[in-house]
């Protein structure tokens, strides 16, 4: 099947300021803004961020009367119905505390929406359970959520009980495998994955909050019902009335789908006319499914805060050190401004930083965001002549950063952001016994390991020696 998948979909909740009062509009070159405006701003500012992907890497110097932030205020005003004046009035600032579904309004992210199951009876399963409710209860919403869109399309869902369903239905909190950590208490409500392979189509519910049957609270059914649309693959309606509008509403019509909604989802699903073979191919190889495989190779592995990322070609395998199950999905479903492959990456820990290389390019990520634009490999001091490296390490005991290309390697300073004196040097000569080109590689305990084809070389650093060979594929669990 064909997966073009949505970035994670998140119901987030502003909490309301009480004492919020009407912006004043004087020249900010001429006074200091007071602290509820600079709350305003930064209000502001982050929502236009998340939703509407306004540049804040230099978050201090943006202001009201940037032309760049204007535009962005017109472009939400105009999305949610609001007069668009540009101007950041108490009934914009209104919306912005309102709870909200997280995925960007933008139109430059349609282009990953639209996505669709290749077929017409998709399964679900509840893993984790919420506290607030009953696990009938539960099952019943669920249930009845799903029918929401079964009655409007002709789709048929049916449960499961393992883990391999095309939609995994789950209560978790905070961090929870997926690069979306909830955020506690009247925050981050929910997320979905758009429809695809791996994580595609699961939907996480954050069991922070308190969840109800009826008014009070958050309204389990309408919130999964919102999110099973994501995982069906809509996108966002500038229609109040949509179930698929951004903002949550606690009290909604007997029936929940406007006409748009259902025109909609049958348009998604109904099979093209005149195309004889309309399943749509897939974007991934098999293999990429099957972690076990005995030949599995790694481009990269990392770790990433408190788990280990896997990359080959465009996929990504996540394994929280604190969980024993293991997410998997294309890159772009957990980092959806990366739609390359990555050929290597390292992660610095005093910085909680990591970096993802493709070619002669690398992004910056810190925490689960994705840092401003990527940049070049000559950032790092390379000559020229080097435009790919086949893997990356950081060595935590040295605060050297080794880069390794085809029979040879680099040494980088992180502290002096320099390349050490008399590099690159001969790999066999620095690693004996480790004689072929480093596909990965990753330090643990004072052990390089080094991935080579479907095998892993436990080189001891102190020593060094080769102290132990295991397969690849073992690192998944296998």
């Amino acid at each position: 099947m064909f997966v073009m998948l949505l970035s994670c979909f998140v119901l987030v909740l502003f909490v309301t300021n009480p004492g919020l009062t009407a912006p004043t509009f004087m020249p900010e070159e001429m006074s200091t803004p007071s602290p509820e405006a600079q709350l305003d701003l930064k209000l502001a500012t982050d929502y236009l961020h998340q939703f509407y992907k306004l540049q804040k890497d230099n978050f201090l110097r943006i202001k009201r009367s940037e032309p760049s932030f204007i535009s962005k205020v017109k472009e939400m005003q105009m999305f949610l119905g609001l007069n668009s004046t540009g101007v950041l009035d108490l009934e914009t600032l209104e919306v912005m505390q309102s709870p909200r579904c997280g995925v960007p309004d933008v139109e430059e992210y349609s282009h990953i929406q639209g996505a669709r199951w290749n077929k017409n009876v998709i399964t679900y399963s509840i893993g984790r359970y919420t506290r607030d409710l009953r696990r009938s209860t539960v099952d019943s919403l669920i249930e009845s959520a799903f029918g929401v869109w079964a009655r409007a399309s002709g789709l048929k869902f049916i449960r499961t009980h393992t883990r391999n369903a095309d939609i995994m239905v789950e209560f978790v909190a905070k961090s929870h495998g997926d690069f979306y950590p909830f955020d506690g208490p009247r925050g981050t409500l929910a997320h979905a994955f758009g429809p695809g392979m791996g994580a595609g189509g699961d939907t996480h519910f954050d069991d922070d909050e308190h969840w109800t049957a009826g008014g009070t609270g958050f309204n389990l059914l309408l919130v999964a019902a919102h999110e099973f649309g994501h995982a069906l693959g809509l996108r966002h309606s500038r229609n109040p009335e949509s179930l698929m509008y951004p903002t949550y509403k606690s009290v909604r019509p007997t029936n929940l789908l406007s006409r748009e909604d259902v025109a909609n989802i049958k348009a998604l699903y109904s099979p093209p006319r005149n195309h004889r073979n309309w399943l749509l191919r897939p974007l991934f190889p098999r293999l990429m499914q099957d972690k076990c495989s005995q030949d599995l190779t790694f481009d990269a592995v990392t770790t990433l805060g408190d788990a280990t990322f896997f990359f080959r070609d465009r996929y990504l395998w996540i394994k929280h050190n604190e969980q024993s199950d293991i997410k998997e999905g294309p890159i772009s479903n957990f980092m959806p401004t990366i739609e390359t492959s990555i050929d290597a990456a390292f992660w610095i820990p005093r910085r909680s930083t990591a970096y993802l290389i493709s070619e002669s390019m690398f992004w910056t990520v810190k925490g689960s965001i994705v840092r401003g634009k990527p940049r070049s490999l000559s950032f790092f001091g390379f000559p020229s002549w080097v435009q790919e490296v086949d893997a990356t390490v950081h060595v935590a005991k040295t605060g050297r950063t080794l880069f390794f290309m085809h029979d040879i390697y680099w040494s980088f300073n992180e502290n002096r952001k320099v390349m050490d004196f008399g590099f690159p040097r001969s790999i066999i000569n620095d690693f004996p016994g480790v004689n072929s080109t480093i596909n990965a590689a990753f330090y643990k305990s004072d052990f390089l390991y080094f991935f080579v084809g479907p095998q892993v070389y436990k080189f001891d650093y102190s020593h060094k020696v080769v102290v132990g060979v295991e397969t690849a594929n073992s690192w998944l669990g296998c």
